[in-house]
């Protein structure tokens, strides 16, 4: 059996800040937009959103309301220009948690937060 990576579903707040930060300030094209779900172009795997209650009367999870601050993954982003994406989500007011810093392995990475708190890798291609 193999697995595929087909798609990311985040859950937000909102997903009109959701829609401005991904389609406007990232720059993603929006593919489906279903009621309360949203899918964007990010090559081979989809990135999709729903709204937190969306989501639940979906799946029928436990997902929580809120803004949620701890931490077990990031979404990264490849750019070749790692400062000047930054400078722009910086100028819009997105909150910049890490300024654009180079790794011993050579690759320029950067992190911001999205409208609900995940971490938003900006990074250079390695290699």
């Amino acid at each position: 059996m193999e697995l595929k990576m087909g798609y990311v579903i985040l859950y937000a707040e909102s997903l009109e800040r959701t829609k401005y930060f991904y389609g406007e300030l990232l720059g993603l094209k929006l593919r489906n937009e279903f009621g309360t779900y949203i899918e964007y172009e990010t090559g081979s795997t989809i990135l999709s959103f729903n709204t937190r209650e969306g989501g639940r009367e979906v799946t029928g999870l436990p997902i929580p309301d809120g803004l949620r601050k701890e931490q077990t993954f990031e979404l990264g982003f490849v750019t070749e220009e790692v400062e000047a994406a930054v400078e722009k989500l910086k100028a819009a007011g997105v909150p910049v948690l890490l300024e654009p810093v180079e790794k011993p392995w050579g690759q320029k990475v950067a992190y911001v937060e999205d409208p609900d708190g995940h971490y938003i890798e900006i990074c250079s291609p390695i290699g």
